[in-house]
C-alpha cells in the first residue's frame, strides 16, 4: 500500500549517532537524486588525461546525461557518442556497431588523439558483448592510439568497484613503464593538492619529481607518471586505482586516507617521511592550524554546522575535529559510513550522541523542509541544498586539502563561508573544468 510521506517525518531518513547500528544505517530502496550532486562524474574524471577523446557506447537515453555535461564543459570536441538502437540488440551486431563506430568517429576527427576512452554500458554485460574483440581490433585499425575500457554501468554501482573507482582506475591505465627517476605519483584526485600542504612540502624537500594528473599539460605529461615509483592516494575513491598502478609499475605503494584527526595526520606524515627516507617537523604546521581553528571559533560562536560527504571523504572524522574545538556540529549528510571513517564515528557516537545522520538519497529528502530554525553553516553543497543555508563552504572531494595545512585552510575558508552569503542554485548549476566545484 502506498503512504503518503509527510513533510516532518523524518523516519528512516534521519538517525542520531548514538542509534546507528551499522555503517550503512539507512535501507536502500527508491531513490532522491538531489541536483546538489557534489562530486565529479565519469566525463569529468576521463577528460583529465591531456588529449584524450571520450566515445559513449550507450541508448540514447543513457547519453542525455553525459552529453549534457559535455556540453557545459565546453569540451564537445574531446567527446563523440554511438547510440544503441533497439535493432542493434536484436539483430545480435554489438560488436560491429562499436567497432565501425568508433572507426568511423576517428577518421572523421581533424588528427587522430593520443588516447581514446571507449565507453560501454550495462547492455554489452548483458548481451555479453565480446569487448576484448572489439579493442583487438581497434588497436590494430589504429595502432597509433591508446584504447582503454571504461563503462557507464549503473549495475555495477553497488557491488566490486563502484564506477567512481573503477574510473579512477581506468584514468591511469595508458600509462606506460619509463625509465625511472625517483619521482611521487599523487593519484586519483580531481583536484590538485595544495602546494601548503605538508604533503607536497616533503616530496619538494627530497627534491623528487611530484607529479599529479591534474598538473598534466600534455599527454606527454601523463606518461612521465610512468616514471615515478612512489605512489599515494588520499582520497578513498582513488584507493583500488593506486594500487592498480603501482602494482603495474612497481615501486612503494601509500594510501594516506584524508583525515581531521591530528593523530591521523602526525602518523600519514610519518608514513610519507619514512617512504621518502626524510624528516619533517610538522609542529609549526600544526600550532598554525590550532591557532586558525580557534580564531573561526571565535567567529563562528554557536553558529550550527552540517558536513556532507562530497565536500570531504571523511565527515566523521571533521565532525570530530570541530566538536573537540568547540564548534556546535549538528548534521552529517552521508548515506553511508566510508571505513577510514569508522574511529571517528565511534567517537562521536560516545561523545555526540545527539548528532544528526542524515541520509542524502533516501526518498523523503525530496519533501523534507530545506531550511534550519538556527543560523547554519554547511560544509559541501549537498548540505547547503539540503538546510537551505545561504554560508556554505563550497568545495567538492576535499578541495586539495591534507594535513595540518588542510586543518588551517579548513577553518578560514569556514570564517569566509561565514562572512559571505552565497546564491547556492548558481553553484549547483556549475559544471566543468576550472569551476571552484564541479558538480
Amino acid at each position: 500500500m502506498l503512504k503518503r510521506v509527510t513533510p516532518q517525518d523524518t523516519d528512516g531518513a534521519m538517525v542520531r549517532m548514538k542509534d546507528v547500528k551499522t555503517a550503512a544505517p539507512f535501507v536502500s530502496g527508491l531513490e532522491y537524486g538531489a541536483p546538489a550532486r557534489g562530486v565529479w562524474n565519469i566525463v569529468h574524471i576521463g577528460m583529465l588525461i591531456p588529449g584524450a577523446h571520450q566515445i559513449y557506447v550507450c541508448a540514447g537515453n543513457c547519453l542525455r546525461g553525459v552529453v549534457l555535461t559535455a556540453a557545459e564543459m565546453h569540451a564537445q570536441s574531446r567527446f563523440s557518442t554511438i547510440t544503441i538502437k533497439e535493432n542493434n540488440v536484436l539483430d545480435g551486431d554489438m560488436e560491429t556497431l562499436l567497432i565501425e563506430g568508433v572507426t568511423d568517429i576517428l577518421q572523421k576527427l581533424p588528427k587522430l588523439p593520443p588516447a581514446v576512452l571507449v565507453f560501454t554500458s550495462c547492455i554489452h554485460h548483458f548481451l555479453g558483448c565480446d569487448l576484448a574483440l572489439c579493442y583487438r581490433e581497434l588497436r590494430k585499425r589504429f595502432p597509433t592510439v591508446d584504447f582503454t575500457d571504461c563503462y557507464m554501468n549503473p549495475i555495477m554501482r553497488k557491488s566490486g568497484l563502484s564506477p567512481d573507482q573503477l574510473m579512477r582506475r581506468q584514468l591511469y591505465s595508458l600509462v606506460r613503464p619509463q625509465p625511472i627517476d625517483g619521482g611521487v605519483n599523487i593519484l586519483g584526485n580531481c583536484f590538485p593538492t595544495d602546494e601548503t600542504s605538508e604533503l607536497v612540502k616533503i616530496v619538494r624537500k627530497t627534491g623528487r619529481p611530484l607529479r599529479d594528473i591534474t598538473a598534466c599539460k600534455t599527454y606527454e605529461d601523463y606518461q612521465h607518471m610512468g616514471a615515478s615509483n612512489v605512489h599515494i592516494a588520499y582520497n578513498p575513491p582513488a584507493k583500488a586505482g593506486a594500487q592498480a598502478l603501482s602494482d603495474r609499475l612497481g615501486g612503494t605503494f601509500l594510501y594516506l586516507p584524508l583525515s581531521f584527526t591530528k593523530e591521523t595526520i602526525r602518523q600519514n606524515l610519518q608514513r610519507l617521511c619514512d617512504a621518502l627516507g626524510t624528516q619533517y617537523d610538522a609542529s609549526r604546521d600544526e600550532e598554525q592550524a590550532e591557532a586558525a581553528l580557534h580564531h573561526a571559533k571565535q567567529l563562528l560562536g554557536e553558529t550550527e554546522i552540517a558536513i556532507d560527504y562530497t565536500a570531504v571523504p571523511a565527515p566523521m572524522s571533521l565532525a570530530r575535529c570541530l566538536l573537540t574545538h568547540g564548534f556546535r556540529v549538528t548534521r552529517i549528510y552521508a548515506d553511508s559510513i566510508a571505513a577510514d571513517d569508522l574511529e571517528d564515528f565511534r567517537w562521536l557516537q560516545e561523545n555526540a550522541p545527539e548528532l544528526e545522520l542524515y541520509a542524502t538519497v533516501q526518498v523523503k529528502l525530496r519533501v523534507l523542509p530545506r531550511q534550519t530554525q538556527a543560523p547554519t553553516l554547511a560544509i559541501g553543497q549537498k548540505a547547503a541544498y539540503f538546510t537551505g543555508t545561504k554560508h556554505f563552504v563550497n568545495i567538492v572531494e576535499g578541495g586539495g586539502l591534507f594535513g595540518f595545512d588542510g586543518l588551517r585552510r579548513m577553518a578560514e575558508l569556514m570564517e569566509e563561508a561565514f562572512e559571505t552569503e552565497r546564491d547556492a542554485r548558481n553553484f549547483i548549476q556549475q559544471k566543468g573544468l576550472g569551476c571552484e566545484s564541479c558538480l
